[in-house]
């Protein structure tokens, strides 16, 4: 089994990998920090391919790409690389992270898939695998950026899964409640069901190995996420505006 992981340095990523290396997969780990990648290259079983790079650029993901598919095809693609910041709208400052959000988010995810889809077409084979977030299900305060990023990724992923049906390539989408990264870990408020990493990537991987087209981690945040949609917009306005905010960039 051949993988394919972005954001893959720390946090979820991190854990995608070690994840699969128990698996005795072959890893090709992108992400932005070189030094990071190479730490945990030389944490696994087995060496891992490590390559720094962005992916709001395009040719960074084709370059990385290309030379892992020199050693055989590739089973899963997992995007997972994010940015989880609150923003203020109206503030000049935050306009650049608000599109540092979308670009990464979105944008990153499409480009992460991008050079791997025709190959998996031609196969018949292969899965696409997105990181959203229950935060994408309905707005939360302070992250007017992130929810909406996430809300697109989780369509843009039934889209896609729409476009390659009936080819063998499935589109899987993992929707992580609070996991206990680096990326929650600086939230000023309570965060039900906190998990693990890897408990996290466990779960996930088995709803991978099942083709399983969207999936809610842990279950718990299902259920919330499910209450959330039912409750009336005016109602829901006045709990979330006494809701604690994600914090911005500082």
């Amino acid at each position: 089994m051949r993988v394919f992981i972005s954001g893959a340095s720390s946090g979820l990523g991190e854990a995608f990998a070690r994840y699969y290396d128990a698996q005795g997969a072959q890893l090709g780990l992108f992400a932005r920090s070189r030094d990071k990648l190479q730490a945990l290259s030389a944490s696994l079983s087995q060496p891992a391919k490590c390559y720094a790079g962005d992916v709001r650029v395009s040719s960074d993901l084709y370059a990385a790409a290309a030379d892992f598919l020199q050693d055989g095809a590739v089973d899963i693609v997992i995007a997972n690389a994010g940015i989880s910041v609150g923003i203020l709208n109206g503030i000049a400052e935050d306009a650049e992270v608000f599109r540092d959000v979308i670009e990464t988010n979105v944008l990153g995810m499409g480009a992460t898939f991008e050079p791997f889809i025709a190959g998996m077409q031609q196969r018949g084979c292969g899965t696409l695998v997105g990181i959203s977030s229950v935060a994408g299900v309905r707005g939360l305060p302070g992250s007017s950026a992130y929810s909406a990023s996430k809300a697109a990724a989780t369509v843009f992923l039934e889209s896609l899964r729409i476009d390659l049906y009936g080819t063998g390539v499935k589109v899987v989408t993992i929707a992580p409640g609070f996991i206990d990264t680096p990326m929650t870990q600086h939230n000023p408020y309570p965060m039900p069901f906190l998990m693990q990493p890897g408990d996290f990537a466990a779960q996930a991987g088995r709803a991978i190995a099942r083709g399983r087209r969207y999936t809610v981690i842990p279950w718990q945040m299902g259920l919330v996420a499910r209450l959330m949609r039912l409750i009336p917009g005016a109602l829901y306005d006045r709990i979330m505006s006494r809701a604690g905010r994600k914090p911005r960039r500082q």
